[in-house]
Formats: structure tokens, C-alpha cells, sequence
């Protein structure tokens, strides 16, 4: 499989660690503050649930809203892990958000104990993860087939 996952351009890597500093400067500010966001921004919050309920999505409340937000904020945490690691080692992608997810709840747990610290936002967040990790797979080996069908081999040049 190490041949269906090249490493990243040096370029792709810079970037992704350009883009991963701000990136979890924000998760922290927006996990690890003493405020939750339905109390920052609960306009932002109704506004969301009513054109999902106008869109006809009435089953959506604020708990399965949270659980997709988990997972979405996710996406990048497991992108990010996927482009940065080493190829060698690139299923310890696969364990960057649950470890990232389980040192924010217990960080909220010991430190913030008006934050809802929860297994299922530790599931959430593992989820959106690995799914970042897969698109970022399925994104690399359809680049490195179109890479190697674009190049001629070295088989067919001689």
C-alpha cells in the first residue's frame, strides 16, 4: 500500500501545517473556553435549526446539531494527521482524533467543569477524524493514479 500513498509534496506539507496552527488555535478557543457555544452564540444556533426545520429536517434538534458539528470540526484534525505524519506510519492518523478528542474532554472535565465533557462528543470527534483521514486517503491514491497514467513508464520510454 506504501506505493498507492506516496508521501506529500513538500509544498502540500507546508501548507498543512500553515493551515493546522491556526486551525487548532481556534478548536482550542472554541472547546477549551468557559463559555459553550450556545451560550456565545445562540442566535447563530436558531438560525441553523430553523432552516433545517424549514428545509424539513424536523427531527434535528441542539443534540444531534452538536454531534455533526463534532464531527465536522473533526475532518481537518484527521486530514491534517493523514498530510503531516510520515507514509510509513500513516494509520497513526487514525488515532489523532481520539487522542486530540479525549485531552479536550479531560481538559473540560478537570479544568471546566461547566463544560459537558462526554463520551459521545469523544465518539463525535473520532468519527469526524477518521473520516477526514479517509477522504484524505481516497484523495491521494486518485491522485497517484492519475499521476501514474499521465507519466509514461520507465518500461515503455526504453
Amino acid at each position: 500500500m506504501g506505493s498507492l500513498l506516496p508521501p506529500p509534496r513538500r509544498f502540500t506539507r507546508a501548507w498543512a501545517l500553515v493551515l493546522a496552527i491556526p486551525f487548532l488555535a481556534g478548536l482550542a478557543a472554541l472547546t477549551l473556553t468557559p463559555s459553550r457555544i450556545e451560550q456565545a452564540m445562540p442566535n447563530l444556533l436558531d438560525v441553523v435549526l430553523g432552516v433545517a426545520h424549514r428545509l424539513g429536517w424536523n427531527s434535528l434538534d441542539f443534540t444531534r446539531l452538536e454531534i455533526i458539528a463534532n464531527i465536522l470540526v473533526f475532518v481537518p484534525v484527521g486530514i491534517l494527521a493523514f498530510v503531516l505524519l510520515p507514509r510509513r506510519v500513516w494509520l497513526l492518523a487514525l488515532l489523532a482524533g481520539p487522542v486530540l478528542s479525549v485531552a479536550i474532554e479531560t481538559a473540560q472535565r478537570v479544568a471546566l467543569p461547566h463544560r459537558a465533557a462526554t463520551v459521545t462528543d469523544v465518539l463525535a470527534n473520532s468519527t469526524g477524524a477518521a473520516v477526514g483521514v479517509a477522504l484524505a486517503v481516497l484523495c491521494t491514491v486518485l491522485v497517484a493514479r492519475r499521476s501514474s497514467q499521465d507519466s509514461p513508464s520507465r518500461l515503455e520510454a526504453s
